[in-house]
């Protein structure tokens, strides 16, 4: 599998699942829900099964069984190919060792500030530190409940990546809005100036900042 087809990392998930044993894709979801890998990536059973059905057919999985519990439709049980451990590998080799830009919608959303008033986007953002704050209190409890369950470090150190970013993002925002309070912001003289002048005209300002009628 080329570094290409590589951008769904539910499919990752599906080949460390069945590198560790043979399952079938609901116990696969019950295996990523059990660990809480939800938090880490979009895990739904329609998309599931759509990632099972192509990691066959490029030859990563394969068939090894079905099986039926009670009353149940039959599930086809999966293991992973040789193929598939070294796609793994180099896939994890791919993610680990080189960054990449996820293009966070934050970041595009700071792109474009201009388009709005500097009295509103210092309301946003104050929204945002909020929820921040909110989440991050959620992060700790869970932490606690992790450290209490003496869960190794190695099962959740994807939450305390998640958690730095977030501390570095809630430090951010709050810095962000002290400048634009107290006016130390570099350019908040022409963003005022910008909406000021749009208001008075009876135009919007474009995401660029610049007028629109």
């Amino acid at each position: 599998m080329s570094s290409r087809k590589r951008s769904n990392p539910l499919a990752l998930a599906v080949l460390i699942c069945l590198f560790e044993r043979p399952m079938h894709p609901y116990e696969v979801a019950a295996t990523l829900r059990q660990r809480h890998k939800q938090e880490s990536l979009r895990l739904n059973y329609g998309s599931l099964y759509a990632v099972v059905a192509s990691l066959e057919k490029r030859g990563l999985i394969a068939p090894q069984a079905t099986m039926r519990e009670g009353r149940l439709p039959e599930r086809t049980v999966y293991a992973v190919t040789e193929s598939g451990k070294i796609e793994a590998h180099d896939w994890m080799t791919e993610l680990v060792s080189t960054p990449v830009n996820d293009y966070p919608s934050f970041e595009a959303a700071l792109s474009f500030l201009p388009a709005l008033p500097p009295g509103d986007v210092v309301d946003l953002l104050e929204e945002r530190a909020m929820h921040l704050k909110v989440e991050l209190a959620r992060a700790g409890a869970t932490r606690e409940l992790n450290e209490k369950a003496q869960l190794p470090r190695l099962f959740w150190v994807e939450d305390e990546f998640r958690v730095a970013l977030r501390e570095a993002e809630f430090d951010y925002v709050r810095r962000l809005i002290a400048e634009i309070k107290s006016g130390a912001f570099d350019g908040l003289e022409w963003w005022t100036e910008i909406h000021a002048s749009t208001e008075s005209q009876g135009t919007e300002a474009t995401p660029t900042g610049k007028a629109r009628r």
